[in-house]
């Protein structure tokens, strides 16, 4: 038996540190697990439960299909010899989760005893995707649940598409929060995430006669299977309110009562590590009423009152993003902000002071990284706990809160750093808004002491931004009341260096650092990419390269080899064709050639990211096609050209483009004359799990943003790992792509971001038609001429570049886009080259696997140490026993 084997080469306690949970899957033994802290008297008791609980649930075929009917009749209460799809994935994700709260009890039990410093991870978005298989696949039973599913009449994969994403994020940083999650529990670091549990995630994206329509989306109509509803853990959250004042022996004292108080309960996502036992948690927030029902006003008739302040108290986690363009959406939004940083501290510091111990301490044992600033609040919340309620100095209890929090950035862009009005502020959090002002006048000071008279500097580094109205600019409040401050691409970090934050690193170049982004090969290859997951199985001979996917450079070595290229091909084919159905169940009367070249841009809608530009150049494409003899169009490469991406609600210009994108497809797709040299597709309500089919199928991935505005992009990683060739510009994290596998494997256009401002002013001294050349003037023509319908509304789209306005560079850039897709279609044509670049591309790309990124993290910037739970034992006598368990069995017994 190989666990066995592996955990024999220990003795007594000591378990061997490589048995691993595959290991374990395949033991046929009952595994014991780890006993925690056995109370002093309590023995018989515990023994008792041990006698009941003292195995972890095995993953025969046997034992998990009684775990799953088990649930269906005792948990769903259906009978279980009758139960349908929906109930079979319910009852069997049960009983994955079941095994997932066994190693997260024991993690979590781990870490207490050890008394270890965590980290927390603050965010205001999680996008986690389907739970399913990614928690089968982290465990190491995915074939085991097929096999004991199949034999009860049902398929593994049936059971996948039966899950409802929970859309509780709009893009890149919710997808980036999940998974440095799965990498945090896969390199056994402990930590706990921490976010808002949404009624309604981001909208469900409808396309109607070309328009995207938002729909709410009802994630949580049929429950969730994955969370565990904590009604014992809930914390009070204060708002509006006054600040009142006492004197004592000289010293004020300040309260913070009145207004309203809502409460924050908590909802649990076991989050499970790749084959081990380590599980750590997500914990979200829900907003509850202090008062669910006002019987007194129900009893007068007023029954609308009766509830209102449940209504009020609910909204808060109602939705993702409400629309902030009220005042009444700005305040919701700010409530959000407050609320979870609220109950995040309050639940971390619960867990601090079980042990008694000096606040000195505080910094050892916790780390808090915000993600973006939306969490910045918790840096005053925080303030105002050590201050009015544990008492303690000002300047040392900034000190400590100094040595806690960390901050990641997220933006180059001016116009996207987040602030708040003072006016709002003091509204819904007064005494708030009184300790920003203190941290600000106390900054202040230093500044003027460092640059004596520069009051450019003060009003350029003040967390106070004058004029009407008066704001807070809360990416200042994050460097202030941080250690460390980091990009998320190198590009992006030496941006903030030398633009937005030029002043704050001259003042503290020791704060800044660059913390390249990177994403899970465990969801990203291994569960989306199952084809190509069995090849780098049999190549590498184990899974372990979804953990180290370095193992996988020396696949390169066989780029050129004919046999391997006709493997790898073959794998991308099978997943173009699963693309292929999915288009035909979702964007019905398009149909597509899997023989085409499957060139995909997802990602927001946004016009720095210049899906305008891509638009543009399918009119040119188009175009090109129609004016093309019948000999020429042999030679031509067929192209499928897939674009996916919400648009902001209010965004109007992003809902043009998509219009737009749908306008050509309308006509290219519908033109007999062209066949299938040209399809475009939009694809809709793009999300973790439609990218799991989107991303493998892609041969070409647009990252084509303007240089300097995109912080680092972490799909364009995604589609590098799965053998996609990226063409796009030297932006975010395409610089450190293009460094790792090489300018012959991509196809890099457009301006450097060290020309950007000079081109910005050429534009907008010349001529219109002389800047966008003689191409463009044809493809707008076109379009203003009708050809895609709709002339005044896309006339609209193109008047945002026509007139000395081209702030992101479109008509510049087109031209050197229009070289490098011309360069895309000669590589197409010799597939030989062209699948080794394929080949390349994935083998290089092993430094972008988010378990590195988090590495970086935890040695350089939270000072974090890995814990790993002990391992299951071969029988109650040598399990793992904590000190404090040992002793107080030991005194139990001698009293005996």
């Amino acid at each position: 038996d190989v666990y066995k084997r592996q955990i024999m080469k220990g003795s007594g306690n000591e378990i061997d540190r490589r048995a691993s949970r595959a290991d374990f899957n395949q033991s046929n033994e009952n595994m014991f697990r780890p006993e925690f802290q056995i109370k002093q008297g309590e023995s018989e008791k515990n023994d008792k439960l041990w006698e009941i609980m003292s195995t972890y649930l095995a993953n025969d075929n046997k034992t998990i299909q009684k775990n799953i009917v088990n649930h269906v009749e005792y948990t769903l209460a259906k009978t279980r010899f009758n139960f349908d799809s929906f109930g079979c994935y319910q009852a069997a994700a049960l009983s994955v989760r079941d095994r997932l709260i066994e190693s997260w009890n024991d993690t979590n039990q781990s870490f207490t005893e050890k008394d270890s410093k965590r980290v927390y991870y603050f965010s205001l978005e999680f996008l986690l995707g389907r739970a399913f298989q990614n928690a089968l696949l982290n465990l190491q039973i995915e074939d085991n649940y097929k096999s004991a599913l199949m034999e009860l009449g049902y398929k593994l994969e049936q059971m996948y598409e039966e899950e409802h994403d929970p859309a509780l994020g709009n893009g890149g940083l919710g997808r980036l929060a999940a998974c440095f999650l799965d990498s945090l529990a896969t390199l056994e670091y402990p930590a706990w995430g921490y976010g808002i549990r949404y009624d309604y995630g981001i909208f469900q994206q409808k396309i109607k006669e070309g328009y995207q329509v938002e729909v709410p989306d009802y994630w949580l109509n049929f429950g969730n299977c994955w969370e565990i509803e904590r009604v014992d853990v809930v914390y009070p959250v204060r708002l509006y309110g006054h600040v009142d004042r006492t004197y004592h022996d000289g010293k004020e004292k300040c309260h913070w009562v009145g207004g309203e108080v809502v409460y924050a309960q908590a909802y649990d996502h076991p989050i499970p590590g790749f084959n081990t036992f380590n599980t750590l948690n997500l914990r979200l927030w829900k907003s509850r009423p202090a008062t669910e029902f006002e019987f007194e006003s129900f009893n007068k008739g007023d029954y609308f009152g009766a509830i209102q302040q449940r209504q009020r108290a609910e909204y808060i986690t109602s939705v993702l993003y409400p629309n902030d363009s009220t005042n009444e959406g700005k305040e919701l939004r700010l409530k959000q902000q407050y609320f979870f940083t609220c109950a995040s501290l309050q639940d971390i510091l619960r867990r601090f002071k079980k042990q008694k111990r000096s606040w000195k301490d505080l910094p050892e044992k916790v780390a808090i990284q915000l993600n973006d600033t939306h969490p910045a609040l918790a840096i005053v919340e925080l303030l105002r706990i050590l201050v009015d309620e544990e008492e303690l100095e000002m300047e040392y209890a900034f000190s400590l809160i100094y040595k806690v929090f960390a901050y990641t950035n997220h933006t180059v862009l001016p116009e996207a750093l987040e602030k708040w009005s003072v006016d709002l502020l003091g509204h819904l959090l007064p005494r708030h808004l009184e300790l920003i002002y203190k941290i600000n006048f106390h900054f202040m000071e230093k500044v003027n002491s460092k640059y004596p008279g520069d009051f450019h500097r003060m009003n350029i580094m003040s967390i106070v931004e004058e004029g009407t109205p008066k704001k807070i600019r809360m990416a200042n409040l994050c460097i202030v009341g941080s250690h460390t401050v980091n990009g998320v691409a190198f590009l992006h970090s030496e941006l903030l260096k030398q633009t937005i934050f030029k002043e704050f690193y001259e003042m503290f170049p020791k704060k800044f650092l660059n913390k390249t982004n990177g994403v899970t090969p465990r969801r990203w290859v291994l569960a989306a990419n199952p084809g190509l997951s069995e090849l780098y199985n049999q190549e590498c001979g184990t899974v372990d390269w979804a953990r180290d996917y370095k193992l996988l450079v020396n696949i390169q070595d066989k780029a050129e080899n004919p046999a391997f290229q006709k493997r790898w091909s073959d794998i991308k084919f099978q997943n173009k064709k699963r693309l292929v159905e999915w288009i035909r169940q979702n964007v019905p009367g398009v149909e597509i050639n899997p023989n085409a070249l499957f060139d995909v841009m997802v990602k927001r809608i946004h016009e720095y990211k210049r899906q305008f530009m891509n638009a543009l150049y399918l009119v040119y494409r188009y175009l090109e096609i129609k004016n093309a003899t019948p000999e020429q169009r042999k030679h031509m490469v067929p192209r499928a050209v897939f674009v996916g991406g919400k648009a902001a609600p209010g965004y109007i210009n992003a809902k043009r483009i998509i219009k737009f994108i749908n306008c050509i497809g309308d006509v290219v797709n519908n033109d007999r004359d062209i066949g299938d040299l040209l399809k475009v597709v939009f694809l809709p309500n793009y999300n973790v799990s439609n990218a799991q089919i989107i991303i493998p199928a892609a041969e070409l991935s647009q990252h084509i943003s303007t240089a300097g505005t995109e912080a680092s992009g972490t799909s364009n990683m995604k589609f590098a790992m799965n053998g996609c060739l990226i063409i796009g510009t030297l932006d975010g994290a395409n610089v450190e792509i293009l460094e790792e596998i090489g300018d012959d494997n991509m196809f890099i256009f457009g301006a450097k971001v060290q020309d950007i401002q000079s081109l910005r002013v050429h534009m907008s001294q010349t001529e219109p038609r002389e800047y966008w050349g003689p191409d463009l003037d044809r493809v707008f023509r076109v379009i203003r001429d009708g050809m895609f319908g709709h002339r005044e509304e896309l006339g609209q789209l193109l008047d945002t570049v026509c007139h000395k306005n081209d702030h992101y560079l479109v008509c510049h850039d087109f031209y050197s886009y229009l070289d490098a897709q011309k360069k895309v279609d000669e590589a197409y044509k010799n597939q030989a080259q062209w699948q080794a670049m394929s080949i390349r591309s994935s083998a290089r790309s092993g430094k972008f696997n988010s378990d590195r990124t988090i590495r970086e993290y935890a040695q350089e910037i939270w000072k974090l140490d890995t814990v790993q739970i002990p391992k299951p034992a071969l029988s109650a006598q040598t399990r793992y026993k904590s000190t404090g368990s040992m002793q107080n069995l030991q005194a139990h017994l001698s009293k005996k």
